[in-house]
Order: structure tokens, then sequence, then C-alpha cells
């Protein structure tokens, strides 16, 4: 009988966990401040060697951002989680562009159709559209993905989902590690 109870209040807990909104992001935020953290990863200069065309700012090649702390994120238009982190992309941007560098890649989308949303929501986090392969080591399988890499090019956040970049924590840990 007491196995049954024991069993049934974790079935509660995950539950709540997953199924009421807000609870698992204030969790991961308290526990696990930054979801991964690519301890051996570092992009070399032939993975930053990415063509890319500028929707609301000049083309460039991510070579221009080596040597750069980087917030580098792969995202769409048609891609709901994409669009939900975009209000706190916007907001960590407006108070951290000065210690680190955004470049958005929307994926598998229409410029004109990146124009609109960017337009619609009044961003102006800088938005490009790859023009040339994406190496392997930093190609998204899911979306959104997002790195953080330091000036060295080290991988120090890896997210494959949606999550709130403007949160204190994420702020505290770009003052703390990107110099």
């Amino acid at each position: 009988m007491k196995k049954n109870i024991i069993y049934l209040v974790l079935i509660v807990i995950i539950g709540v966990i997953a199924f009421v909104p807000g609870v698992k992001e204030k969790l991961q935020d308290t526990f696990l401040p930054i979801a991964t953290i690519e301890n051996a990863v570092h992009i070399s200069d032939e993975d930053y060697d990415i063509d890319l065309q500028g929707i609301n700012v000049p083309s460039t090649n991510l070579k221009a951002f080596k040597d750069k702390a980087v917030f580098l994120n792969f995202w769409g238009t048609w891609c709901p989680p994409c669009r939900k982190e975009w209000p706190s992309i916007q907001k960590l941007y407006e108070g951290r562009k000065d210690k680190v560098d955004f470049v958005l890649i929307a994926m598998n989308d229409q410029e004109d159709a990146v124009r609109k949303f960017l337009k619609e929501n009044n961003y102006n986090v800088p938005v490009y559209i790859a023009q040339s392969p994406i190496s392997e080591k930093i190609l998204p399988k899911v979306f959104p993905t997002t790195y953080l890499l330091n000036k060295n090019g080290r991988i120090i956040i890896k997210e494959d989902a949606s999550r709130d970049w403007n949160s204190e924590s994420v702020h505290q840990f770009i003052d703390s590690t990107v110099k």
C-alpha cells in the first residue's frame, strides 16, 4: 500500500513538472542554470566559414565573429518554439549586446517571411540567412538550437530547446564567463 502511494506521489510530481507552465523552467533555472555546458567542443576556423546574408544588418561571414563571444541561434519563423523564445532573446540582446555578439540564423525560411516577422514584432536582434553550408559540428538537428561561444570558439552553452534567455541566471552566466 505504501509503495502505491509513493508511486502515485511521484507520478503527480512528474505530471506537475511536465504540464504546469513555468514549473519546468523555474526548476531548470534553479538547479541547472545553463542547460548544457559543452566543455571540450571548440569551433574551428573551418566551422566559422559560413557566408551570411544580413536581413536587418549587413551581410557578412561568421568568420567576422571569430575571437569574439557569440550568441548563435538557429531558428525559423515556421517553428513555434523558436517564436516563443524570441521575446526573451530580444530582451537579452538589449541587455547584453555590449558583452556578446548576436547571430541568429533563420533556417529553411524565405527572406520575406523573416523580414515580416521581425517588423511585426519590432525585433532588432541581428538576423541572417546562411548562404553556404553549415559545419556538421554546429548544424542543428532540432529547432531552436542555441550556442554561446566564448572568444576562443569554445561552446560554453548548447541548448536544443526553447528557453527563457532573459533569466537572471543567463545574464549572470554571461557576465561571469564572457569577458
